[in-house]
């Protein structure tokens, strides 16, 4: 397999550079500060093409490869994580999944719409009690002939108080299990749903996190999303999409604070030099750049085995996994290098450090990564 990206492919990736050095860069601290992503950025970002990135050419999207839309989301991480999940979510998870699964009346009637950005998709999965454990999920939809009555409670609920489009699974057949999961389309103006207050997070405020409830909420029969009782497949299918996204971000964050850790070891003093010419901070770009590049090289072999139509699962999980922790590592060791200033916020490294801290919990966490690459291994 060929990693390097293709002219075009990088120059997609320095477009995507130069929106996020002029638009998101500048003003990241001030998105991080105050937890919000403006809507004219998301129009922005609509009109760019970010926003409808691999979905197809006939609704709308740019229909790209995977790869292209990594590059793309390792420079708006970068600058901004926040925003970044946003773009991640909404094209990997929620539009990736109806484009895949989806009716030509969802396609049609949604699909078109968030390429644009005009409606933001959000996806509607982790529950208070269920996280990695989808058949727990308690969330449920009763047919009642001529729509479905969805009730349940859904947390952690990236762009949820931004969204036009929420992707939910509830159990259809509460006795089934997983085989019981269901998905559908749902509005967030319907009635009986219900935005709970935006969360106080540790890092990635910029992205609007929030719980969503829904009471009695009617949704027409036409809104259920694949087939029913398919949903636990499609949640696991599409979710590949979803850890390549992580992947990515994880790399873009650590490029950052690599970056941002060169610069810094140039320009510091210390015993009448430079404190890049000591061994001791050497050693340590030198292991950085080298858990980044092997990131790469992971990510973009399993968002290339996507692209070609070939089974990723645990490739995906090996990026994911490896990726968010590299990222993790190279942070940490950004802010060692810059001391006491690298914990203070006039520095961006101690926004990139309390970023990265989430990329080994969504998406699946580290744990279940191993989970997931070990249990492969072993059936083989």
């Amino acid at each position: 397999m060929d990693f390097r990206l293709s002219e075009d492919d990088l120059e997609l990736k320095q477009m995507a550079r130069d929106f996020a050095d002029k638009r998101l860069y500048p003003r990241a601290e001030e998105f991080d500060e105050k937890g919000i992503t403006p809507r004219e950025l998301i129009d922005e970002a609509g009109e760019l093409g970010y926003l409808g990135f691999t979905a197809p050419e006939e609704y709308g999207g740019m229909e790209l490869s995977m790869v292209a839309f990594g590059g793309v989301l390792e420079e708006i991480c970068g600058a901004c994580a926040g925003f970044g999940i946003l773009v991640s979510v909404h094209n990997s998870l929620c539009c990736g999944i109806i484009a895949k699964f989806g009716s030509e009346h969802l396609k049609k009637n949604y699909l078109t719409r968030m390429v644009t950005g005009e409606w933001v998709g959000s996806y509607c999965v982790t529950e208070p009690d269920a996280g990695t454990d989808l058949a727990s999920i308690k969330t449920t939809a009763e047919d009642k002939g001529d729509h479905y009555l969805i009730n349940g409670t859904k947390t952690f609920v990236t762009s949820g108080g931004l969204a036009g489009v929420f992707i939910v699974f509830a159990k259809t057949d509460p006795e089934a299990g997983h085989k019981g999961l269901s998905c559908f389309v749902v509005e967030p103006g319907w009635e009986g749903v219900t935005l709970g207050k935006s969360e106080k997070k540790c890092g990635m405020k910029a992205s609007d996190t929030r719980e969503v409830s829904f009471a009695d909420v009617k949704v027409p029969k036409e809104n259920l999303l694949g087939d029913l009782g398919k949903g636990f497949r499609m949640a696991v299918t599409i979710l590949n999409s979803g850890r390549l996204g992580v992947s990515f971000q994880s790399i873009g964050i650590a490029q950052a604070a690599l970056d941002e850790a060169v610069k810094y070891s140039k320009e510091r003093q210390q015993f009448g030099q430079p404190i890049a010419n000591f061994q001791a901070i050497q050693f340590k770009i030198a292991d950085m750049a080298t858990r980044l590049d092997a990131s790469r090289l992971l990510a973009y072999r399993a968002a290339q085995l996507k692209d070609l139509g070939e089974p990723c699962h645990r490739e995906a999980s090996m990026a994911k996994l490896f990726c968010s922790q590299s990222a993790n590592y190279i942070v940490n060791e950004a802010l060692q290098i810059h001391g006491g200033y690298g914990y203070m916020k006039e520095y961006p490294v101690e926004r990139y450090f309390r970023d990265a801290r989430l990329t080994e919990i969504y998406e699946g966490t580290t744990e279940a990564q191993r989970m997931v690459i070990s249990r492969d291994i072993l059936k083989d």
